[in-house]
């Protein structure tokens, strides 16, 4: 084997952190946009159809483009922002904004679960829509909302690891440089076999916090 255990373990950190940090800035742009999806449309909350039309074509024109394909497009502005356009920080902004849309259709559906009576009950005690969105949909959805974003989180490990083709680091570049183009196959397995038991964990993780929550 071509890499030693430190290697493979600081590929690991570099997924980890990439994954974590696309994660938590994609759910920042996601929750908004997810949540304006449903109070804006039509017979919802904060009907507006205009909003609605618009959000949906964006997040729609973001969610058709492939991740390679989207990385490779705005290597300008990672750039800008970063300053790099290789590396773990650089891969993190191609991440954002292929999870970002992808994060508000799932809390759109997540949120679209709850029953009308919980939106009807909390307007007939005068509730405002802001009090109705965070204190009675956002709640009432809260367990599918955690499955949701394990769904996403697991969509960005696959994503990372793609990312490795155009230098993003982490174990995709780590499987790509040495089980690929050196041919080790023993790289290759482990990196398969991290990645697999990673994705594990997160699904029993999330599952289980889901469920912790509907029992509440």
């Amino acid at each position: 084997m071509l890499v030693d255990f430190s290697q493979i373990m600081d590929a690991l950190v570099e997924t980890l952190v990439m994954v974590g940090f696309s994660l938590l800035f994609s759910t920042l742009i996601g929750l908004p946009l997810g949540v304006l999806l449903v109070v804006t449309r039509k017979g919802h909350l904060l009907e507006n159809p205009l909003v609605f039309k618009v959000l949906n074509s964006i997040i729609n024109v973001f969610r058709s483009v492939p991740f390679i394909i989207l990385m490779v497009a705005i290597i300008p502005l990672t750039r800008l922002i970063v300053g790099t356009s290789i590396g773990t920080s650089a891969a993190v902004v191609p991440l954002v904004f292929y999870a970002g849309p992808y994060i508000a259709r799932l809390i759109e559906s997540s949120l679209l679960e709850v029953q009308p009576g919980v939106i009807e009950a909390a307007e007939a005690m005068g509730a405002t829509p802001g009090q109705i969105i965070f204190r009675f949909l956002v709640p009432e959805a809260l367990s599918s909302l955690v499955l949701n974003l394990t769904i996403a989180t697991i969509g960005l490990v696959g994503a990372s690891a793609m990312a490795g083709a155009v230098g993003g680091g982490g174990l995709g570049d780590l499987a790509i440089t040495y089980g690929y183009q050196r041919f080790d196959t023993m790289v290759m397995i482990i990196t398969v076999v991290i990645l697999v038991v990673l994705v594990q964990g997160l699904q029993s993780s999330g599952n289980l916090l889901s469920k912790t929550i509907r029992r509440r």
